[in-house]
């Protein structure tokens, strides 16, 4: 399968209306409504979320603007409340996403054409999900397999199987030893010498619930013969090859992340999916495929008590992890698109036919946006947050098997490593930040509105976000800076005060006009920001630690404070200071006397 890279794409999408409303101080909604859980995408903001801004600062048939547009929610939100949308972003993965997202197709079309994709792919490949029931000796259809890494003991060389080790010691992983020289075993920096298979969990006839039995041979081995799939080298310019440790692990390139049956399985089905002769429906499978490709590969972790997904930030691969059942997953996913698609119908019954659909979605960089002077009539966007996430590296997962890549040079991220040389500086995400809001500036109309989503723990990027704006010519109104919580958060978010990772995001909204001068901007004195957080921890606003820095820096925003130095750690330190800590299970405040 080759690549190349992308140009533009362009899709129209639906119109509609809404009461204009003003947007509550906090902004509370689930992860979990259909169009989300439809398909992943890092940092996705729901459409629930965005709709109350868009009711707020525009009316049925405005235009609005995303110049960072990720999976295009900003554009779905516009169809369902009748607006109309242009979406730009670098991302090929994203356009991909945001164009099905609005192709809505008839949902008994759709699981015809699924099946008949699934049928072909099995007659390609074979029955390789397909096993022997340990209880009854008949055939069972594979759910999903259970993998784990083999290490080395660094202490005697002798090969540790980790699912095995963390068994003996009643899943505890501090107490893990190597079963050979009895010595306390630590999975960092280990060496991994090999996979191997532990368990399998099967679907059998003679019993109504899933069943865990020692792992067998399929009855029917992969058939690659005329098989191709995307073997994309992983280079060690990505940050994820330094963050992931990639080359030590042997996981240098995409197809190194499935197993030899799920990659086998991928390819007879992406080869199926070209079948139909209907492109919408061609489009909507493969928005299915993508969606399933994380779960289906090494990535999603395994643990005692529920599956953990994928983690969705990074290429890690657990010591103990699934190999899913591609096609169980496959027409699982179609059926969370139909969802999707009788959700927005749902909400907004004309969006219908695809020729009344009025969003674009352009695969290009927003440094220069092809729109006139004075055409758009609000902003909503959601940047990326400095260092926090490489969309590039991540989308390269499921871009690979597109067969267009984004190209990475035009990310707008700073290097973690400190090493960027230019290319990848803070210096360099300002400069773009700044010349993209200021394209912002020339195509709104006048005393137009922008609002900007941005979550980071470090005081050195939001001085970022209040240096560009300025420079764009915009001034943000403390009194609409809004609290956006979706809930749910993930597994390393729990452990926020440990993690140092801020769960909750900010919007900003701002005006096109003249801005103060960031000249104006003070530091604040220590205790100023000490008295700040200990009237919010004497109000109902100090849930967590996020929402007590978040509301710190909206009074710093009111204050005119120059927020470089209020990290989210001077903040933890301020509240265990005044005799707080935080519950590691809920990561919400608690008083030391309270206890757990």
């Amino acid at each position: 399968m080759t690549t190349q890279r992308a140009s533009e794409m362009a899709v129209p999408v639906a119109e509609v209306s809404a009461p204009n409303t003003l947007v509550p101080p906090v902004v509370r909604v689930k992860r979990s409504d259909p169009a989300y859980m439809a398909h992943a995408y890092l940092t996705k903001v729901p459409i629930l979320a965005i709709e109350p801004f868009l009711r707020a600062y525009t009316r049925p048939g405005n235009l609005v603007l995303d110049p960072f547009a990720g999976s295009g929610m900003t554009g779905i939100a516009s169809a369902v409340l009748g607006r109309r949308a242009v979406l730009y972003d670098i991302s090929v993965l994203g356009g991909h996403i945001a164009t099905n997202y609005l192709n809505l197709v008839e949902p008994g079309e759709l699981r015809s054409a699924a099946q008949a994709a699934i049928d072909e792919a099995k007659r390609r490949v074979g029955e390789v999900y397909v096993t022997t029931c340990a209880k009854c000796g008949g055939c069972a259809e594979l759910s999903r397999s259970i993998w784990s890494i083999v290490y080395a003991c660094p202490e005697c060389s002798k090969p540790i199987r980790y699912y095995d080790a963390l068994e003996c010691v009643q899943w505890k992983p501090a107490s893990v030893r190597c079963p050979h020289c009895r010595r306390s075993f630590k999975r960092r920096g280990a060496e991994r010498v090999g996979e191997e298979r532990v368990a399998d969990v099967v679907a059998c006839p003679c019993t109504r619930s899933l069943v865990e039995q020692p792992p067998g041979d399929p009855l029917v081995a992969p058939r690659i013969e005329g098989l191709s799939w995307p073997d994309v080298e992983i280079g060690e310019d990505r940050q994820m090859y330094q963050a992931s440790a990639l080359g030590k692990h042997g996981l240098a390139t995409t197809a190194s992340f499935f197993s030899d049956r799920n990659r086998a399985a991928l390819a007879a089905l992406r080869a199926a999916i070209g079948s139909p002769t209907d492109g919408r429906l061609r489009s909507k499978l493969l928005f299915a495929f993508t969606a399933i490709l994380a779960r289906a590969s090494k990535r999603y972790q395994w643990s005692r008590g529920r599956p953990l997904n994928a983690a969705n930030q990074n290429y890690y691969v657990a010591p103990v992890f699934y190999e899913w059942n591609v096609f169980d997953l496959f027409g699982r996913k179609v059926e969370a698109a139909i969802r999707s698609d009788e959700f927005l119908r749902q909400r907004r019954p004309e969006i219908v036919d695809q020729g009344d659909l009025r969003v674009e979605y352009r695969v290009r960089s927003s440094e220069s946006l092809d729109l006139a002077d004075e055409s758009v009539d609000y902003v909503f966007t959601d940047p990326p947050f400095g260092s926090n996430i490489f969309y590039s590296d991540m989308n390269l997962f499921q871009e690979a098997w597109l067969g267009v890549l984004t190209d990475p040079s035009e990310e707008m991220v700073v290097d973690r490593s400190g090493n960027g040389d230019g290319h990848r500086s803070a210096e360099r995400y300002e400069r773009l930040l700044t010349r993209v809001l200021q394209e912002c500036a020339r195509v709104l109309k006048p005393g137009g509105w922008l609002s900007l989503v941005f979550s980071n723990s470090r005081g050195a990027l939001w001085s970022v976000i209040q240096r560009a704006t300025h420079e764009a010519g915009f001034a943000i109104d403390p009194d609409a800076v809004v609290l956006l919580d979706k809930g749910q958060r993930s597994v390393k978010g729990l452990a926020s005060g440990v993690e140092k990772v801020v769960t909750l995001d900010l919007v900003l909204s701002m005006r096109k006009g003249t801005s103060p001068s960031t000249a104006s901007l003070q530091p604040p004195e220590a205790e100023a920001v000490a008295a700040v957080v200990r009237a919010m921890v004497a109000g109902v606003a100090a849930e967590t630690p996020s929402h007590v820095y978040l509301e710190l820096l909206k009074e710093g925003l009111r204050r005119s404070w120059d927020l470089s130095a209020i990290d989210y750690a001077t903040v933890t330190e301020t509240l265990l200071g005044l005799g707080y800590e935080i519950d590691a299970r809920t990561a919400k405040l608690v008083r030391k006397s309270q206890g757990r």
